[in-house]
């Protein structure tokens, strides 16, 4: 289980990268990363690299909230069967990627039989359906095979 520092120790740092340049953090290092700064959109690729996504523009954002929002009423209309989670949520792959797909679902059986160490900060789990937003500049085929390995039934919009 990673245990993420009740108040780590920070320091504000502003640097410009060249994209030939990547940032490898280990899986611990990530979740204090995370844990420092709540306020961006962290993943973590199988490799160790760090990706920081800037925040969405206003159309991605509204049509976000409307497929949460469309996943959240399936999810309580249909009983509350399993987890429904938003963009916000980091889950562990298979792979080791740490990623926050724009809205997914976890049976309640897989969910139920991990342990508390495994729900961790970031559930170590592949969702059972993911719904994601695609960027323009973004492939189909990149993103099948480097998000959410795992996954049978994914939704992917541009």
């Amino acid at each position: 289980m990673i245990q993420i520092p009740a108040s780590p120790e920070t320091e504000t740092l502003l640097i410009e990268l060249p994209r030939t340049i990547g940032l490898y953090v280990t899986q611990e290092q990530f979740a204090a990363l995370a844990a420092a700064n709540r306020d961006l959109r962290l993943e973590r690729t199988a490799l160790g690299e760090l990706i920081v996504n800037p925040p969405t523009g206003w159309k991605t954002g509204k049509l976000n909230l409307s497929i949460s929002g469309e996943l959240y009423l399936w999810w309580r209309n249909a009983g509350e069967p399993g987890k429904a989670f938003d963009s916000s949520t980091g889950f562990i792959l298979p792979n080791g990627a740490t990623r926050s797909p724009d809205a997914c679902w976890v049976s309640g059986e897989r969910w139920q039989a991990l342990t508390p160490e495994q729900k961790g900060t970031f559930a170590n789990i592949c969702p059972d359906f993911v719904v994601e937003l695609r960027s323009r500049n973004q492939t189909l085929i990149n993103r099948d095979k480097t998000v959410f390995n795992g996954i049978k039934p994914t939704l992917t919009f541009l």
